[in-house]
C-alpha cells in the first residue's frame, strides 16, 4: 500500500501520546519516532485518510507544539 509520509517536530514528552492517538483511529496513520531528544517523528498516512489525519494533527496542535518540517 502506498502511504503518504510527513515529518513533523512535536513536544517530546507527547511523543507516546500522539503514537497512541494514531493506532486508536485504525487505518488512518502510522506515527514513527525518528529522535526523541528533538521529538522528530514521521506519520506514513494512508491516502484516503489524508483528510483525516490532517483534523487529528489540528486538534493537537490546540494542545501543544505539532509543526510540520
Amino acid at each position: 500500500m502506498r502511504t503518504v509520509h510527513k515529518e513533523y517536530r512535536v513536544d517530546k514528552t507527547k511523543i507516546g501520546f500522539i503514537r497512541f492517538i494514531f493506532e486508536a483511529h485504525e487505518g488512518v496513520a502510522i506515527a514513527t519516532t525518528l529522535d526523541a531528544k528533538t521529538g522528530h517523528i514521521r506519520l506514513a498516512i494512508a491516502p484516503e485518510r489524508l483528510e483525516t489525519a490532517q483534523m487529528i494533527i489540528e486538534d493537537l496542535k490546540r494542545d501543544f507544539m505539532f509543526d510540520e518540517v
